[in-house]
């Protein structure tokens, strides 16, 4: 931290809800530029689910905004059930009716909450996700305790966020990132990389909150951090 190059942290609100953010998220522009990325999501989810065992329980998705990862990862597992949770009144509306229009409806229970203080038992799901939230979470230490407790001791954790990047570097990587995006969805996207955190920071994280078997690593395409 008392490099020159380090680049201090600009913390963003815990919850998205207004009407703006929400259509801004939902939007054909914002999925045609997200699709990809939770594709890549679903997929690393998919490498780590190697043995049917770990689907014995529902999966939980913590900060589901509009649902898109949850309706993919439904639509990759037939069988699976999955609990969707935010704390958005509104993103979850729309989530509830993009899981109609997917046909999955029936296997996604949605339940408005907060991350850090989960309504679960201890050991209630077989894998939980978790998608760009833990830069919005006013205590991530917290967010990290109950994503351990509420997963199965056999259970898969995928956790995927941004990387705040050097100072030096910030302007390339906003514009390298971020180019594909306009208006209040490139705001967002700047402000999201301004309150994330880099890969040192969430090392201690983990040191802090330690999850058997779980690393931290950059994704190939270099503008996130992924925790499992």
């Amino acid at each position: 931290m008392n490099s020159p190059w380090y680049l201090p942290r600009v913390p963003e609100p815990e919850e998205m809800d207004s009407a703006d953010e929400v259509q801004v998220y939902n939007s054909a522009a914002a999925e045609a530029q997200l699709d990809r990325i939770d594709n890549t999501f679903v997929a690393h989810l998919d490498r780590l689910l190697h043995t049917a065992t770990r689907l014995r329980l529902p999966a939980l998705d913590i900060g589901c905004g509009p649902a898109q990862i949850p309706v993919k990862i439904l639509r990759r597992w037939p069988g699976l059930r999955m609990v969707a949770i935010d704390g958005a009144a509104n993103m979850l509306r729309t989530a509830r009716e993009n899981a109609r229009s997917a046909g999955v409806e029936s296997r996604l229970w949605l339940v408005e909450g907060d991350g850090k203080t989960l309504p679960f038992a201890d050991g209630s799901f077989s894998v939980v996700t978790c998608n760009s939230v833990l830069h919005h979470a006013h205590d991530p230490l917290a967010l990290l305790g109950e994503i351990r407790r509420v997963a199965a001791p056999d259970g898969a954790i995928l956790l995927r966020d941004l990387r705040r990047p050097a100072f030096p570097v910030q302007g390339l990587h906003l514009w390298r990132h971020g180019r594909k995006y306009s208006g209040l969805m490139r705001r967002l996207f700047d402000a999201s990389v301004r309150a994330s955190y880099t890969t040192d920071e969430l090392q201690h994280m983990l040191r802090r909150v330690p999850i058997p078997g779980a690393s931290v690593f950059r994704y190939k395409d270099r503008k996130s951090t992924r925790l499992n």
